[in-house]
């Protein structure tokens, strides 16, 4: 589970966040839905602790982000973006390396990485180098050390920003089954159609605070919406920042 509270988090003269509190449950994908600028950004990098709030505090499984990084960081897995991936590097060892980053011994990292190519359908390009990968590879690879620690958590900014269609389809298959496996799956989007087809639950914000909280269907009965587009339009206000 992952939960923040009241943080505030002043960036320059913007208040990117403004008492913010959310939560994001085991066994669901919750969505940060929002125009740019919302601080949705700003949200995940307090909790992946690459920001400091100024007040207020984010945890992982109980852990506080700020004053038990190393714990909390090792509840947690984050999705890159794929095409920063080392492309000198395999998927092996750039997975093995992420994994003994992560605190697994050589051993047991090797046998976890081994386990998350099986399970990712990676092994026939395991063993060779990133460079030329397609987009389908590059978003397996980073998604697989993304979770090859078995973290409880994982956190996702913009995960299909780039990617083409089948890899965008890709990605969504096994976001829901780590799911349905009991996983706590947070992301980000602007997107309204990706945030409609994955998410059982979507926390709608804008200017660094929490405008509604509720599944899809929920928020479009709240504002008597046949879509989850007009909902978030009635919600916010103005249609500024919208994706299709």
């Amino acid at each position: 589970m992952i939960a923040v509270a009241n943080l505030y988090k002043k960036i320059g003269d913007v208040q990117a966040l403004d008492n913010l509190s959310l939560e994001a449950a085991d066994g669901q994908i919750t969505g940060l839905l929002g125009p740019n600028g919302a601080g949705k950004t700003t949200c995940l990098r307090t909790i992946f602790g690459l920001l400091q709030a100024d007040a207020g505090s984010a945890t992982i499984n109980g852990f506080d982000v700020a004053k038990q990084p190393i714990a909390a960081k090792r509840e947690l897995g984050l999705f890159p973006d794929p095409f920063g991936i080392y492309e000198r590097l395999t998927p092996r060892e750039y997975i093995q390396y992420f994994a003994e980053l992560s605190g697994l011994s050589r051993q047991i990292a090797a046998d976890a990485t081994q386990q998350v190519i099986a399970d990712l359908q990676l092994s026939e390009i395991a063993d060779r180098r990133c460079k030329g990968f397609s987009q389908g590879q590059r978003m397996k690879t980073a998604l697989a050390q993304a979770i090859v620690h078995r973290p409880k958590n994982i956190v996702l900014d913009e995960p299909t920003s780039g990617l083409d269609v089948m890899s965008t389809r890709l990605l969504r298959d096994v976001l829901r089954r780590l799911r349905d496996q009991g996983h706590c799956i947070l992301f980000s989007s602007h997107v309204m159609q990706e945030v409609a087809s994955l998410c059982d639950r979507v926390v709608v914000m804008a200017n660094g605070r929490v405008r509604a909280v509720g599944s899809p269907e929920q928020l479009c009965s709240q504002t008597n919406k046949d879509s989850l587009e007009e909902a978030f339009i009635c919600l916010i206000g103005t249609d500024e920042g919208i994706a299709a």
